[in-house]
């Protein structure tokens, strides 16, 4: 599918400018749509400049039905990752609502939109988050789901939708039928390693790393570690994080496999995204130590509410179906990530 239009919904936030990146360097065309509610439009100026290539950046909600039908009508997309949505579990729990209107009728928006205009080749943003409380690790992709909050549910939701969409093509013998690759992200830590562009969360980061790196620049004082009592090796839990770069390249071997063999029938399916490897939060302080040389102060706080003892994919389908491992280790995480912070102190505020 080399030099199509790619449509990047989300395009300008963490994980879709790197998107961006990659589909420019791999010769796609680029069309982002981004309402930039948690994201700047900075991220995408950059992605030209790393790339030295050009694409085309839409400010609107994905839920404005009449102005995503123009975006369709004015370039010749042909497949479009899904990244728009609001991502933070404690957020999804204080507005639900918000959450299953972004999350779950933004998607429904899209999909209409995209089946009217014929486009039927989608990669979805899914999370580990919709196995719920009782899996087993590592992570399968035939695990039964359970999500456990409103942030898991809309994306479990998603899912639903999306393989009742192929589904239904699939009953009508349809000619073009929808072909779906769910993403399951696990943690996904790291910038480019140009150092332009990176995580600029909002306010006070939800997510271990970008916490830990601003209280290495000293933007915060104190990073808290919620437990130390699971049974775990240091007692702190356990997560499978995941290089950004390499998660985003996950996504250009989907597009690749949506075109190929697995999909020549049309289908949905799912694909973890993750090394297969835990780190443990203290795991992740002392490697922060180690490779930036800054010293992390912490302090042990009580457990969450909801959080699990340890988490982590079995990635084997992705290699196997999509062609897809993973590239970088955990210091490279923690230098991409220390090498953005450490050059852009405010994010993407001058």
């Amino acid at each position: 599918m080399a030099n199509k239009t790619i449509l990047v919904t989300g395009g300008a936030g963490y994980i879709g400018s790197h998107a961006c990146v990659e589909l420019l360097e791999a010769g796609f065309q680029v069309v982002v749509v981004d309402n930039l509610v948690n994201s700047k439009a900075e991220s995408l100026a950059r992605v030209e400049k790393i790339t030295g290539k050009s694409l085309v950046f839409k400010h609107l909600d994905i839920r404005d039905k009449a102005a995503l039908q123009q975006v369709f009508a004015d370039y010749p997309i042909s497949a479009v990752i899904h990244f728009a949505g609001l991502k933070a579990v404690g957020e999804s729990c204080q507005q639900p609502l918000n959450y299953y209107h972004n999350n779950v009728y933004g998607t429904l928006v899209l999909t209409e939109v995209m089946q009217a205009a014929n486009v039927k080749q989608l990669i979805f943003s899914s999370s580990a988050t919709v196995y719920g409380a009782d899996a087993c690790n590592p992570y399968t992709e035939d695990m039964p789901l359970g999500a456990i909050n409103p942030y898991g549910r809309s994306k479990a939701m998603v899912e639903d939708i999306l393989r009742d969409l192929s589904e239904a093509d699939r009953l009508n013998q349809s000619t073009n039928p929808w072909k779906i690759a769910l993403l399951r992200y696990f943690n996904p830590i790291g910038a480019h390693s140009s150092g332009l562009i990176g995580e600029d969360p909002n306010g006070i980061p939800n997510n271990l790393l970008p916490y830990v790196s601003q209280v290495a620049i000293g933007k915060l004082a104190q990073l808290s570690v919620f437990g130390d009592d699971y049974p775990t090796p240091d007692g702190t839990g356990i997560r499978d994080y995941i290089h950004v770069v390499d998660l985003v390249k996950g996504h250009i071997k989907a597009i690749d496999t949506l075109a190929g063999e697995v999909f020549a029938q049309g289908g949905c399916k799912a694909y973890n995204l993750g090394t297969g490897q835990g780190y443990s939060v203290l795991d992740i302080v002392n490697a922060f130590e180690r490779v930036t040389g800054r010293t992390i102060n912490y302090k042990i706080a009580p457990r969450r509410a909801g959080d699990l003892a340890e988490c982590f994919a079995n990635p084997a389908l992705a290699l196997e179906e999509l062609g897809w491992q993973v590239e970088k280790g955990l210091d490279d995480m923690v230098a991409d990530t220390w090498h953005w912070q450490s050059n852009n102190p405010n994010g993407y505020e001058a």
